[in-house]
């Protein structure tokens, strides 16, 4: 029976260098680039799902050549080149399974903060291509400040106004902006009407919208920084900034020894001494 434990080291190098290569867009087309933190994350979820269901799935296929080369002696040549091309199956087949699933605009509002923010980047990153080029500056823009807005939600309870707030303004306004601007025929996108194409009107609402993320954000985070001044504040009060340490070391062994103490000490010369008889 043939050595095949170098072959099966090459095949699992050859099917990581294709995972990498799918992973980032195939060697034809570069794959679209993540726009934010929370949508790179669950695509580096998927990414590893596939990595270990390929793993397994050479491994098993491996394995079973082994248990059937030795039942039967060798598998030959034959089987040999069954196990490659099952083996080169299986890469293909788990480099693009399963799929990224581009949420539906009903779900950019569900679930936590973390989940809310990277399913509208994914859906902002499936949108993205059949935009103009600065309205896609904008919503690269937008992965950004979602990535923001995303932390200064967590800890917050679900009834807080801010979560009803940032809910209509992710979960409505920007997806309702972008699918009115799809629905336009691309023929009629560039012509004017009322003053304005669409292209223009599209940008403009996206900038705006952008402006109102970056708004609520912080205003989110006014909170925290209040409280920092205020620790800060109370720091200052029960220590003492680095001034006042630099006096305190500067001055505290010349108090010490007494005319700068601010204690006077007594004159014992005008003191009347009693004689002794």
């Amino acid at each position: 029976m043939p050595d095949m434990t170098r072959e099966s080291d090459r095949i699992l190098r050859e099917a990581k260098t294709s995972l990498a290569v799918q992973r980032d867009g195939g060697t034809h087309r570069p794959g679209p680039r993540s726009i934010g933190k929370g949508s790179a994350a669950a695509k580096r979820k998927l990414w590893l799902a596939r990595l270990r269901n390929l793993a397994i799935a050479v491994v098993t296929i491996w394995i079973g050549a082994g248990i059937a080369g030795a039942m039967f002696s060798e598998i030959g040549f034959w089987g040999l080149m069954a196990v490659i091309v099952t083996t080169a199956i299986a890469v293909g087949l788990f480099s693009s399974f399963p799929k990224i699933k581009v949420p539906q605009r009903a779900e950019l509002t569900q679930g936590n903060p973390q989940q809310m923010v990277a399913r509208t980047e994914l859906w902002l990153e499936a949108q993205r291509p059949a935009l103009p080029p600065p309205a896609q500056t904008i919503v690269d823009q937008l992965g950004v400040q979602l990535d923001a807005l995303g932390l200064q939600l967590q800890g917050l309870d679900g009834a807080h106004p801010a979560m009803a707030e940032v809910r209509e303004l992710v979960g409505e306004y920007i997806p309702e902006t972008i699918d009115n601007y799809r629905k336009i025929p691309v023929a009629l996108r560039k012509e004017e009407h009322a003053g304005k194409t669409a292209d223009q009107r599209l940008t403009e609402s996206l900038g705006k919208l952008s402006g109102e993320v970056d708004r609520v954000t912080r205003r989110l985070a006014e909170g925290a920084l209040d409280d920092l001044a205020i620790k800060s504040r109370y720091l200052e009060y029960r220590y003492g900034g680095a001034e006042a340490l630099e006096d305190l070391s500067a001055g505290g062994t010349q108090g010490i020894s007494g005319p700068d103490t601010g204690v006077p000490l007594p004159d014992l010369s005008a003191t009347p001494t009693k004689q002794v008889r």
